[in-house]
C-alpha cells in the first residue's frame, strides 16, 4: 500500500517575488531580473560565490532550493534527497546566448563560461555540488507544467526506497519571463503530497 507522503517546504519565485510556504518573504520593484535576483541572494545570504558567475535559469532554480534546504538545517547524513526538475525551454535561454558570441564571423569568440550552462540539467549539478546531494537527478521538458508526472515521479523514488526525500521543481527561464516552484517531498510535513496540492502550490 502506497504511504502518505507529505510536502514539507515549497518556494514560488515569480514577478519579482519569493514566496516560502506561501508566505511573501521578499519582492523588489527591479524590472529586470538579474537585478531582482541578486537582490534576493542578498536578502537571503545564501552565500555561494559561484552563485554570480552562473546563467539565470541556474539562480533561479539554485536559490528556490536553498531557501528550502536552509529550513531544514542539513547535516552530512541528511543529504540523501534526490532533484527532479522540470520546464517548458530547457537551456533555450543561455542557447541564444551562446549562438549570438559565435554567429558573427568577424567576432567570433565562444564563451567557455556560457557554453558549459547549455544543458537543462547543468542547475541540477550546482544544486547537488552546494548542498552534498548524493542521490538521484533528473530533468524533464514538457509543454506544461505536469502535476501528474511530478507525483508520480516522486512517489516512485520514495516508494522504491532509492531516496528519503524528493525536491520537486517547475523552473521555466526564457527571455526574461520565469517562474520557480520548488517543493520537497518526504515522510512528515505539513501539506498532503497529491496532485490537487501540488496544483495549487503552481497556481497560488
Amino acid at each position: 500500500m502506497e504511504q502518505n507522503y507529505k510536502i514539507a517546504q515549497h518556494c514560488v519565485i515569480e514577478n519579482n517575488k519569493v514566496f516560502l510556504n506561501g508566505v511573501e518573504e521578499f519582492s523588489s520593484a527591479d524590472e529586470q531580473f538579474p537585478d531582482f535576483i541578486k537582490a534576493a541572494y542578498k536578502i537571503f545570504k545564501s552565500n555561494y560565490p559561484k552563485f554570480f558567475k552562473m546563467d539565470n535559469l541556474s539562480k533561479l532554480s539554485f536559490l528556490a532550493v536553498d531557501l528550502i534546504l536552509k529550513e531544514l538545517d542539513l547535516n552530512e547524513e541528511d543529504n540523501d534527497i534526490a532533484v527532479v526538475f522540470a520546464n517548458k525551454s530547457a537551456s533555450l535561454d543561455t542557447d541564444v546566448k551562446y549562438q549570438s558570441s559565435i554567429a558573427n564571423k568577424g567576432e567570433y569568440f565562444p564563451s567557455p563560461a556560457v557554453f558549459v550552462y547549455t544543458l537543462p540539467n547543468i542547475c541540477v549539478g550546482e544544486i547537488s555540488i552546494k548542498h552534498h546531494l548524493k542521490s538521484e537527478n533528473a530533468f524533464f521538458v514538457f509543454d506544461a507544467f505536469n502535476a501528474e508526472f511530478m507525483y508520480n515521479y516522486a512517489v516512485n523514488l520514495l516508494e522504491s526506497k532509492k531516496t528519503d526525500k524528493v525536491l520537486c521543481g517547475w523552473v521555466e527561464f526564457f527571455e526574461e519571463n520565469y517562474k520557480a516552484v520548488v517543493y520537497l517531498v518526504q515522510n512528515n510535513g505539513t501539506l498532503e503530497h497529491n496532485i490537487k496540492t501540488i496544483n495549487t502550490i503552481y497556481n497560488k
